[in-house]
């Protein structure tokens, strides 16, 4: 039996290594002479340096990701701002319509308020069938509150529709917790992404010492810096990743679009079908002044409605219009808000998703800023072993090899025996095999 071929350079635990195979394989042989082992070393040093120079193309793609997400996220906080500047003058407007429409309603004619009379225990009557039709229970409660909202109101109740401005400034309330909670998703994304970029930065440079590292320089701010570290390295984790932090947005931007949006709104008639009875019986509760959303099932409230003051009061009815032309105004400057933090909700998903992509296919890069990655080449065969062939079977033995790549422990290694030595294949198994040896240990 002939000696394994063995490098020179063999470390005692790789030697130790070598001769245990040696032991294992009865009637093993070298193949290539001595010498050749550097020349095959070298080769898949090549073929694991181009996989780092593509996997470092990775981290670059990743980059540029990242900085169009950049500059879409500043696009939306500037539309955001627009958004809420519109919105809010326009219910600084309302509010001011509200108090001068009310000043002057009560100057109307005490018709008016003799049609509130009137009005006041048809909405209660209305509006409390409705409660103990589809809610279970809490009736009698509702039933005060009611009262005691009908009681503190005028006949200026029916014309200014205050449930629309209190529904509005509940909307802004809930989306200002979505845009921070999407604010603080996306510099999770930011810190997570540049993590990978800096430890690709620092691999750059060692193996390549002379050229400027294209990823340091353009490293964002730390917004979220408690977070540091969560999400790295993220291609350890297939079931994880960037875009599990948006996911969870998609439905509670749809339950902030729903909980908005008031059971009232597309009430009809009294005998309508409610799709979501919790939601009616819990906006009842809440907000007694929603029961004058059926003023228009009263004839009396529909009377104050049709009231025109006009003669003591010609500026009345414009007063009407434009607090009505306000709340709408407001209104779309808030599904205007809504849309925007959706569609950026959605591109982030999307973007996220590459990014995961990427970061599973090339962020191995990144544990190698701490590896030694040796100044022979990043690859080094230590030995090379096969069996000798058996008459009674046609088929070559297959070749054991044992490699250290990076700074890793001894890899054993097989390539099939058809493949020679030294058929550039060869060392493309061996380096293949290597690396994702090295992927699969260093996700554990």
């Amino acid at each position: 039996m002939m000696s394994p071929m063995m490098s020179p350079m063999m470390s005692p635990l790789s030697l130790s290594l070598s001769l245990l195979a040696l032991l294992a394989w009865g009637g093993a042989q070298a193949l290539p002479p001595p010498g050749e082992l550097r020349a095959l070393s070298a080769a898949g040093s090549r073929w694991v340096d181009a996989e780092l120079q593509r996997a470092l193309q990775g981290m670059r793609r990743m980059q540029a990701l990242l900085q169009r997400s950049d500059r879409g996220h500043r696009e939306l906080q500037r539309s955001l701002q627009q958004a809420q500047r519109g919105k809010e003058e326009a219910v600084q407007l309302a509010l001011q319509k509200e108090q001068e429409l009310s000043a002057r309603g009560e100057r109307c004619n005490a018709s008016a308020q003799e049609l509130w009379e009137r009005c006041k225990p048809c909405l209660r009557q209305r509006c409390m069938r409705l409660y103990s039709r589809t809610c279970r229970s809490g009736a009698g409660l509702v039933g005060r509150q009611l009262e005691q909202f009908l009681n503190q109101s005028s006949p200026v109740s029916v014309w200014l529709d205050e449930e629309r401005l209190e529904r509005l400034r509940e909307r802004d309330e809930r989306q200002e917790r979505r845009r921070q909670e999407l604010e603080e998703r996306f510099g999770l994304l930011e810190d997570g992404v540049q993590d990978l970029f800096q430890d690709s930065s620092r691999l750059q440079a060692h193996l390549h010492p002379l050229v400027q590292p294209p990823f340091g320089a353009g490293r964002f701010p730390r917004r979220f810096r408690r977070f540091s570290g969560a999400f790295q390295p993220l291609f350890q984790a297939p079931h994880g990743g960037f875009q599990q932090l948006f996911q969870p947005l998609f439905q509670l931007l749809e339950d902030s679009q729903r909980s908005w949006e008031s059971p009232w709104a597309e009430l009809g008639t009294e005998s309508r079908n409610f799709s979501n009875d919790k939601m009616v019986c819990r906006e009842i509760r809440r907000n007694s002044a929603g029961c004058l959303r059926m003023r228009d099932e009263c004839e009396q409230c529909r009377e104050i409605l049709a009231l025109d003051c006009g003669q003591e009061d010609p500026s009345q009815q414009e007063l009407r219009e434009q607090l009505e032309d306000a709340v709408r105004v407001a209104e779309r400057f808030a599904r205007r808000y809504d849309s925007l933090l959706r569609e950026f909700q959605e591109e982030m998903f999307n973007t996220s998703g590459l990014l995961d992509q990427l970061s599973r296919r090339f962020g191995w890069v990144a544990r190698l800023a701490n590896r030694s990655l040796g100044s022979d080449g990043v690859l080094q065969v230590t030995a090379v072993l096969s069996k000798a062939a058996d008459p009674a079977d046609p088929a070559a033995p297959d070749t054991e090899v044992t490699v250290q790549l990076f700074d890793s422990e001894p890899l054993a290694l097989t390539v099939p025996g058809h493949i020679p030595w030294d058929d550039p294949k060869f060392m493309e198994v061996v380096a293949e095999q290597a690396l994702q040896r090295f992927k699969e240990n260093a996700v554990e």
